[in-house]
């Protein structure tokens, strides 16, 4: 295919702009815009002049309101913190109609679309309008602060403004309060006598005690609390701590004093909840912590039916390292898939602290159940503590001691 012959038919179909010439060769050379490279175009086809852009009947003038729409988009976003950018447009039934017509009519293994050019342009004008207002914003094609989409029929603009993600650890010292926000079992979040009109199965949450001091600091619209796994409701979480992302939606900040929020969360859930190594985090950390199964280090208090030997005690924990077949556990199996699972436990050791109580620590992989493999849930994991010993055992109290990640 000759470009000029191309050239030609296309500036004889109608009065099309330099602009909207050039785009249907936007792939020949390089550090040219369209609109230069329809002139040149035009030029060495000898075809007709170039009409006004208000007189095209590709574009019908559009990229005159561009600088408009890019002022408009610098004042929506207020003082929204941002460093990167990217706009979109919706092209109006015709511009949709007059793309496939020229890929019909007039087919370019050159041409660029419509919108990319629109976009583009778009990007260059609001960059101008942040310079007018002191401010600089560079692309992002992937993951930008803030979006703009423009409806290229009503001249609307609408705002999105990305989440902002923080990483830590957090301590739970306190039983009794599970990781995230549990809606009532009663009235499923509503409010009835049974929760005292909160809507809420528990008095507050791990989330419920990290989130406030975020959305103070970056005036957020909400947020989520995404966490490496979650202990039971009445585990405490010592040692390093578990680590967590909070994921901040539609923030007016995006680079907070992040000493200050530690502090602020440290002093408000005294006793309940402790945060630490709060850092700057990404979307694509929530996935990776979510996904982590890191091995993890338990302490539980034991409480036996019947006497134990300490012979015996140390001989069945000796029993428990290797391979554990676990079912589901009867107790979570309303809300978990049922099948059966193969975990390791690495370390069992433990103490009596009587005949009929004991302290135990397990080193273990992740998503082992350790109450289920100390009570054996009815012959579900499989070894297990109770079996081992011949006696009921059961789980008083749990604490997981160290979460092994790799964060």
């Amino acid at each position: 295919m000759d470009p000029l012959e191309l050239a030609s038919a296309l500036a004889s179909a109608g009065p099309i702009c330099d602009r909207c010439l050039g785009r249907r060769f936007a792939g020949l050379g390089s550090g040219v815009g369209n609109v230069e490279r329809g002139r040149s175009l035009r030029a060495a086809a000898r075809a007709p002049s170039a009409p006004p852009e208000s007189k095209c009947w590709v574009c019908e003038g559009i990229f005159a309101r561009l600088t408009e729409w890019a002022r408009e988009a610098a004042g929506l976003v207020g003082e929204h913190e941002f460093a990167t950018f990217l706009f979109g447009v919706h092209l109006t039934p015709r511009q949709e109609a007059v793309a496939e017509f020229l890929d019909e009519r007039f087919p370019s293994p050159w041409a660029e679309p419509f919108n990319r050019d629109a976009n583009r342009e778009l990007g260059k004008a609001f960059e101008r309008a942040l310079a007018e207002r002191g401010r600089t914003a560079t692309v992002d094609f992937a993951r930008p602060d803030v979006q703009f989409t423009v409806d290229l029929e009503t001249g609307a603009i609408e705002l999105t403004v990305a989440p902002v993600f923080f990483y830590g650890r957090y301590r739970k010292l306190a039983r009794g309060i599970p990781q995230t926000h549990w809606p009532c079992r009663s009235c499923r979040g509503r409010g009835c006598a049974g929760c005292g009109g909160t809507g809420k199965q528990y008095p507050t949450s791990v989330e419920e005690l990290v989130l406030p001091a975020f959305l103070s600091a970056t005036m957020g619209t909400g947020g989520h609390l995404h966490g490496a796994g979650r202990e039971d409701i009445d585990a405490r979480m010592l040692g390093r701590g578990r680590p967590f992302v909070v994921e901040v939606k539609e923030p007016l900040r995006r680079t907070v004093d992040l000493e200050r929020v530690a502090a602020d969360i440290n002093t408000a859930a005294a006793a309940k909840v402790e945060v630490l190594d709060l850092q700057p985090g990404t979307a694509e950390l929530v996935v990776k912590v979510k996904e982590e199964h890191a091995d993890k280090r338990y302490r539980a208090r034991v409480e036996f039916g019947e006497p134990v030997a300490e012979a015996a005690f140390a001989q069945a924990l000796a029993a428990l390292v290797g391979e554990i077949e676990q079912r589901t556990p009867v107790r979570v199996r309303h809300r978990r898939a049922d099948r059966t699972r193969t975990r390791r436990v690495h370390e069992a050791t433990g103490r009596l602290l009587s005949p009929t109580e004991a302290e135990v620590e397990i080193l273990c992989q992740g998503g082992l159940y350790v109450k289920e493999l100390i009570s054996g849930d009815g012959g579900a994991t499989q070894p297990n503590l109770a079996s081992l010993l011949g006696v009921p055992a059961n789980v008083a109290e749990l604490d997981v001691l160290d979460v092994l990640d790799q964060f």
